[in-house]
This record gives C-alpha cells, sequence and structure tokens, in this order.
C-alpha cells in the first residue's frame, strides 16, 4: 500500500496491504499485523496491543477517504472522535504475522463543494472471520492552505517542543524501553506531564506541528495502568479531541478511576482540556 495514503512516511509502519468497495460506502480493507513491533507488540511478543487496532483503523479511514471519496493527499484531517472495542484474548500474536479485515461503513459524510469535509465511520475489525474489535470514529478534512490559516503559522519547522522531562520507570508503565514512556512525574498524584519527544519513530513518523493523536492515545494507556497499579489492561477507548495539543506548551494529564472497569482520562493544556478518553480495562 502507498504510505502516502496512510498518511505515513514509514513503509515499516504502513499497516495496511489493499481494499475494495463492497457496497454504497461499504469497504473491506486488507492489514496484516507484524509480530514483533517495538511499541504495538508486547515485550515477550505474546500480544497486540490494542492500539494497533486503533492504528489500523486510523489508516483505513484515511485509504479510503482519500482513494474512495477523492480527497487529495495535500489535506489535513482532523480527528473528533474515537471509539473503540477490542475482544479480550483475542489479539494473541501467533507464527505467522497476522492479516486481519477491516469492514468500514461511512456515514453522514458531509460535502464542501465536490468533495468530503467530515465525515464519520464504523469499522468491524475481523481476524480468520472472527470479530475482534468494533470501532466509531469521526473526523473532518481540510485543504492545506485552510489548514495553515488554521494554524496560524504554526508549522513542523516554526515550532519547537518543549524539552522532554525524565520520564517513569518503564516498568510501570508497561513499556520496556524508556523511550517508550510518555508519562513524567509530577508533584501531584494522578497527574503527569506529558513527554513530547518529536524523534520518536512512531510517534512523530514525519515531522509534525501538533500532538499526535495516537501519542495521547498513548497517555491514556499508561495513565490508565499506573491507575489500576498494572492489575488491569486497556481494551477499549473512547476518546474526544477538543482542539490542538501544541508542542510548545506543557500537556498535563490526570486519571481518575481505576476502582472498577473505567478509568477517566484528560489532558489539559494552558486553561484548555485538549482530550478527554474513557479507558475500559480488563
Amino acid at each position: 500500500m502507498p504510505r502516502q495514503l496512510v498518511h505515513r512516511a514509514a513503509v515499516a509502519e504502513t499497516l495496511l496491504t489493499g481494499w475494495r468497495r463492497t457496497g454504497n460506502d461499504r469497504f473491506s480493507v486488507s492489514a496484516q499485523w507484524p509480530r514483533a513491533h517495538g511499541l504495538h507488540v508486547s515485550p515477550d511478543w505474546s500480544a497486540y496491543d490494542p492500539l494497533l487496532v486503533v492504528e489500523t483503523i486510523r489508516q483505513s479511514g484515511t485509504l479510503i477517504t482519500h482513494a474512495e471519496y477523492d480527497v487529495p493527499l495535500d489535506h489535513q484531517f482532523v480527528l473528533q472522535e474515537f471509539q473503540v472495542s477490542t475482544a479480550a484474548g483475542r489479539l494473541d500474536v501467533g507464527p505467522l504475522p497476522a492479516e486481519p479485515e477491516v469492514r468500514l461503513v461511512f456515514t453522514d459524510v458531509q460535502y464542501r463543494g465536490p468533495r468530503p469535509a467530515a465525515a464519520r465511520y464504523t469499522a468491524h475489525v475481523l481476524r480468520e472471520g472472527e470479530r475482534v474489535a468494533t470501532a466509531d470514529v469521526a473526523f473532518t478534512c481540510v485543504s492545506g492552505p485552510v489548514y495553515r490559516r488554521l494554524r496560524g503559522g504554526r508549522a513542523p519547522d516554526t515550532v519547537t517542543a518543549i524539552p522532554v522531562p525524565p520520564g517513569l520507570p518503564p516498568g510501570d508503565v508497561g513499556r520496556a524501553l524508556p523511550s517508550d514512556v510518555v508519562l513524567a512525574a509530577t508533584d501531584r498524584p494522578a497527574r503527569w506531564q506529558l513527554r513530547v519527544d518529536t524523534a520518536h519513530p512512531v510517534f512523530f513518523d514525519h515531522p509534525l506541528d501538533h500532538v499526535p493523536g495516537m501519542l495521547l492515545l498513548e497517555a491514556a494507556r499508561q495513565a490508565a495502568r499506573l491507575t489500576t497499579g498494572g492489575r488491569r489492561r486497556p481494551v477499549a477507548y473512547h476518546a474526544h479531541f477538543h482542539r490542538y495539543a501544541e508542542l510548545d506548551e506543557p500537556v498535563w494529564i490526570e486519571a481518575k478511576g481505576g476502582h472498577g472497569a473505567d478509568v477517566q482520562v484528560a489532558g489539559g493544556q494552558g486553561e484548555s482540556t485538549v482530550f478527554e478518553c474513557l479507558v475500559r480495562t480488563a
């Protein structure tokens, strides 16, 4: 799959292998999940992380928007809502790379002129015919010139990220490498500073002028693990993205809950809430 169609620079981070139309606003996308991945496969190579499912669904929606709805490649996508639920115990790594199918249905496609300006889609992820995840996603897309006006001159080469603070111990957040820790301690319980390392090869596969949504979801994952004491693992996310998280200001992550199945995570910057995410654990 051409990596440009899924907004990736690295072939290794391009998860999709093909697609076909199956009906009006209905599509089937094929993917392949590697047996080892620096971020989205468990350190012992036994299980796929649910955030790999999230990235697969994100790439699928981006692909179809470009390939089937003729949105130009220079358009920017703005994620508004992402709700996904995975089936516990069905994301194990087998003796061969998994080859899931993503069945998409686009709904509420809103046009500005001949091209979509916003849409919502549902996704069902099947592995060997068995459903392993469902999702509902809403996004908008804007042209390059409009995006640049919205960003007020902010661009990857004009914005400098703040220094990256020391991270928490990797084992505390279920990561093997210090570079994959996205939370730093603060002087308040259940509150952390987001570590934004623009050199990270997965979160920043290419230069960006803002904090990517996948990094915010990883922060929610790590915050949920800390809140539950590592006894439970995330299996579902329901995230709302309210505004861009800027690179040159600190982002603060807070979590509530942890006594039951749900952990509520929010990210703030200045006086504004950047995103909110309900994390369901099992």
